[in-house]
């Protein structure tokens, strides 16, 4: 009986060698944009990081250049905000609230507005889910953010999209879904009666 030679030991790559995949670098873009929109770093320092995750090949590589950001949790460990306007209706804003990535309004009988004007957001995208039922929904969103509305469904009251399409740059993208109902849902920018309040009382909170 003849004894086989043994095959030669393969050392396992450490983890930062080893090959990251499209999804692990478009959630560095995420963190990095992110980053950005907290002010962490600043848009040239955000340009050469994002080039780089694009290019990167190894999870060391990545890790890198998000070794100086603090972690948080994801979008979704986090439960969603929930608005239900009810018979007395409910608001949220125009104090300062730190914003989940998902948002849950119904108008009910009394109505919803969200203000997003003072917030404080860590998201690229924030999930706003509206549904206006009897007496609507209202979102105000600060000049700079915008909106994608493609997934909302009308509804018998309809959609007031009255966002500009011009996003800056480190700004939340509102991802709105949901149904118009009968009263419908709105979303814009401050009203000049919201302006006048917002530059009167820049610190309110």
């Amino acid at each position: 009986m003849t004894t086989q030679p043994p095959e030669p030991f393969r050392r396992p790559a450490p983890s930062g060698e080893l090959r990251a995949s499209h999804d692990d670098r478009e959630a560095v873009v995420e963190r990095l944009r992110d980053a950005a929109a907290e002010g962490r770093i600043d848009l040239d320092e955000l340009d050469a990081r994002l080039e780089q995750a694009l290019t990167s090949k190894t999870y060391a590589e990545l890790a890198v250049l998000t070794a100086d950001l603090p972690s948080f949790d994801p979008p979704e460990s986090q439960p969603p905000l929930v608005l239900k306007g009810g018979m007395h209706g409910a608001s949220r804003g125009p104090g300062r609230w730190e914003v989940p990535g998902h948002v849950i309004a119904h108008g009910g009988m009394g109505g919803v507005k969200i203000d997003f004007t003072r917030v404080e957001c860590r998201f690229t995208e924030i999930a706003v889910e509206a549904y206006g039922e009897t007496a609507g929904v209202t979102i105000v969103v600060p000049d700079g953010w915008a909106a994608d509305t493609s997934g909302m469904d009308p509804g018998l009251g309809g959609l007031r999209d009255k966002t500009t399409p011009d996003r800056l740059p480190g700004t939340p993208l509102i991802r709105l879904t949901g149904s118009g109902g009968i009263a419908g849902v709105v979303i814009r920018h401050p009203n000049r009666w919201e302006r006048r309040k917002l530059g009167s009382d820049p610190k309110q909170g």
